[in-house]
């Protein structure tokens, strides 16, 4: 009675705690889901979840199959690739560049997970904040490129892997506080604190202040995360940053953060890979691995 496909869409419905959510996660339309998940209950002539409960509360059959989702699909993840890998897909190399700050969080556990289940394929770690990575990305020197900004280049892949919110983020006492949302005015008399980019390839100019021919009062750089809240919090000014990066000082109520625009300011982060290596085993295996581990730890994102 009860599917693979059933398991992955229990899963599924868990870890995004909405039909909708999980409906983009494996692919179906929400009525396509909402019959699957009816389908079974019918089957098994019971309730898995609680209608209408946010998060979704499951009943006792419906954490049942959830442990029994658990038990499986790691196996069948696992024999999948020992296929792959006697198929004659387990060597290769994978040099990996990242123009993103705050990415760290989810990509050192994602390449350590990596490394346990490919220990043949030579991998390898670099920014790409002091060079222009794409370029080396055309030329051989990286396999693949992590970034926010992607530029359309012959031969170059951009393979999506979520989707999160820019938001302000400000001290908790900020006057900004009171508005619903931020508008690009309101950063005009700011100091705008940003990571060392250039402002050309940075979503709060680029999508933001530039449409509207808006400057902030004055610009200042940091390369931690953790520093940039610090003057935040400290009231020394005002910064952009991904939803799932600032969750921790918000739940710490250290900084208040406000969308930026009254439909917030959403942005993709993408895997550049060239063209001819995009269908490697193992490249599909980090990949996944990569969204499986973001969608599991990082709060806010939604699937790209």
């Amino acid at each position: 009675m009860v599917e693979f496909r059933h398991l992955k869409t229990l899963a599924a419905l868990r870890d995004a705690g909405s039909l909708v959510e999980a409906a983009d996660r494996i692919h179906l339309t929400q009525s396509a889901l909402s019959h699957q998940i009816k389908d079974l209950e019918d089957r098994l002539n019971c309730s898995l979840f609680i209608r209408k409960t946010k998060p979704i509360c499951f009943t006792s059959a419906g954490k049942r199959l959830l442990a029994l989702a658990d038990e499986l699909l790691p196996m069948i993840r696992n024999a999948e690739r020992d296929i792959a890998r006697l198929a004659g897909g387990e060597t290769g190399r994978l040099n990996i560049c990242i123009e993103c700050h705050s990415c760290f969080d989810w990509l050192m556990p994602t390449i350590d997970h990596f490394r346990h289940n490919w220990p043949e394929v030579e991998m390898d770690l670099s920014t790409g904040f002091s060079f222009l990575p794409l370029p080396a990305l055309a030329r051989g020197d990286l396999d693949l490129v992590i970034t926010s900004d992607p530029e359309p280049k012959t031969g170059i892949e951009y393979v999506p892997l979520f989707s999160y919110e820019s938001v302000l983020v400000m001290n908790t006492k900020h006057p900004l506080t009171h508005h619903r949302f931020i508008q690009p005015s309101d950063i005009k008399p700011e100091t705008l604190i940003t990571y060392p980019v250039d402002q050309a390839r940075l979503d709060v100019f680029t999508r933001f202040l530039d449409p509207a021919g808006i400057e902030p009062n004055h610009t200042r750089t940091s390369e931690l995360t953790v520093m940039i809240m610090q003057l935040v919090a400290s009231g020394r000014g005002v910064s952009a940053l991904p939803n799932w990066a600032v969750e921790e000082y918000l739940q710490r109520n250290l900084v208040t953060a406000k969308p930026l625009g009254e439909k917030g300011l959403w942005c993709t982060l993408y895997a550049a890979i060239r063209e001819e290596q995009v269908q490697a085993e193992f490249m599909q295996d980090f990949l996944n691995t990569a969204r499986d581990i973001t969608f599991r730890n990082l709060p806010g994102i939604k699937t790209a």
